[in-house]
């Protein structure tokens, strides 16, 4: 994975992916396997991944891409969590816990963010993602 961290004008600035690699940011629950929620975690270290999404989350790990997944289960099932995606082979580099539950998510950011909403397969139309831009001055 390369970084550039050098702005225009010569000034360190936060770090950019290289060309051509993405940064996906995949939720867990209802995403990779089914959905499981915070109240019943005893479920979580017994559902099975979706194998689809199981197959498209290591190809993209191993095309160079970056994977993290970012879930709304809490900071206390972060072991099971991460037992349960090494158990099945899921390839990753971060796991990010507290995603805020309720859905209805408007990102806000520098870098251009692109949002394709999970309806039950992963596959090469899932790659086809849209994107909706606002842009807005505070």
């Amino acid at each position: 994975m390369s970084l550039k961290e050098i702005n225009q004008d010569g000034k360190k600035a936060s770090p950019v992916l290289a060309e051509g690699v993405k940064n996906f940011l995949i939720d867990i629950d209802g995403t990779v396997t089914e959905d499981v929620p915070n109240e019943e975690p005893e479920r979580m270290a017994t559902v099975e991944p979706f194998p689809d999404a199981l197959e498209a989350c290591n190809k993209w790990y191993d095309e160079g891409h970056i994977i993290t997944f970012f879930t709304s289960r809490t900071e206390e099932t972060r072991e099971v969590t991460e037992q349960w995606l090494n158990k099945h082979g899921f390839k990753y580099h971060a796991l990010l816990m507290n995603k805020p539950r309720g859905g209805n998510y408007h990102w806000i950011d520098n870098h251009k963010v692109k949002s394709t909403r999970f309806r039950g397969t992963f596959s090469s139309e899932f790659e086809k993602v849209s994107t909706m831009v606002d842009e807005f001055k505070i």
